[in-house]
């Protein structure tokens, strides 16, 4: 019984050192945010382009 312990007391140990490094990801890394545009194929969603296009 004594070995059942040791293993989830080192599980739960992991689990909170990887809960505190996305906790501080969090906090300490900023987003860049910027404007961003991406052309879609009409054709790829179904949509009939006109003709001369």
């Amino acid at each position: 019984m004594p070995s059942l312990f040791r293993f989830l007391f080192v599980l739960a140990v992991l689990a909170g050192i990887a809960y505190a490094a996305m906790i501080s990801l969090v906090f300490i890394v900023e987003p860049k945010t910027r404007e961003m545009t991406e052309r879609v194929d009409l054709s790829k969603i179904g949509i009939a382009t006109p003709p001369g296009q």
